[in-house]
């Protein structure tokens, strides 16, 4: 996640929008060069969507199927997730590079890249890009909606037996170490999920009104365009928040950044002690 994450900053934010925006005419507005650029863009947005998805089912294996636990949650598992993640959505952004056209020609040197007309006319391409659109975030933001919904009853659920049981038994309100780890667990999926749906959602209002209204981003009024943009932003954020939270909710990594921040501190007093 957070290597999906970092890819989509350095391809959609440097890469692409930067690039655009204050470093116009460099080698990178290539037509062939700024073409890979799209793709990787598209393939870094959309591995790190569905990474999250694949997260937010794990934990809800993890928590609600005990069974299905033991052969789910393995390295072997989780590594055969990641690479088919990776290589679907290589091979689904491919066809990208092939809907864009040089807007200029400069000594035979091809600059831009622009969307060909037919990509909004063509039936293929229609279908394409109504693909593209379900799949990233139409369908990742149900997807996590409804394993959320089902992690939330099933804990709730067994939070109310374990509570009976453990009072019957004990006669008094104790600690439970296997609901502690459990509501730790909720805590950071609904962390990265619940961020990721929230700074998705500009987008995904834009993506309803456009195929609903049957609008045309030509005849995009202001406020739509600063919609549109608001949307990508926001969009963006999400790939920075999610390492951000992770890293944050993990014990392991707090005490590995303790300790870097006290290394320079120590080296400094045992010298000064020398």
């Amino acid at each position: 996640m957070a290597v999906a994450d970092l890819l989509v900053v350095i391809n959609e934010v440097i890469l692409y929008r930067i690039s655009y925006y204050y470093f116009q005419g460099s080698f990178l507005d290539i037509t062939p060069l700024c073409s890979v650029i799209v793709v990787m863009s598209h393939i870094s947005t959309n591995t790190s969507v569905w990474l999250t998805v694949a997260f937010t089912f794990d934990r809800f294996v993890a928590i609600c199927c005990q069974q299905l636990k033991t052969k789910y949650c393995k390295e072997k598992t989780a590594s055969v997730v990641i690479v088919t993640i990776c290589l679907c959505f290589c091979l689904k952004s491919i066809p990208f590079y092939f809907t864009l056209e040089p807007g200029r020609v400069i000594d035979n040197v091809p600059w831009d890249c622009l969307t060909k007309g037919n990509y909004f006319t063509d039936l293929g391409w229609v279908i394409f890009d109504w693909c593209d659109s379900v799949l990233t975030p139409v369908l990742p933001l149900v997807l996590i909606l409804l394993f959320n919904f089902l992690t939330i009853r099933h804990i709730l659920v067994t939070s109310r037996v374990r509570k009976a049981l453990r009072h019957q038994s004990h006669g008094e309100n104790r600690s439970d170490p296997e609901m502690e780890s459990r509501r730790k667990s909720l805590i950071l999926l609904f962390a990265v999920s619940g961020s990721f749906t929230l700074l998705w959602l500009t987008t995904f209002s834009e993506f309803l009104y456009y195929n609903i209204s049957g609008a045309n981003y030509e005849d995009y009024t202001d406020l739509l365009v600063v919609f549109e943009q608001v949307g990508y932003m926001l969009q963006v954020s999400s790939s920075s928040t999610n390492t951000f939270i992770y890293g944050v909710t993990n014990t392991k990594f707090r005490e590995q950044l303790k300790m870097l921040v006290k290394y320079p501190l120590n080296q400094l007093t045992s010298r000064k002690e020398n």
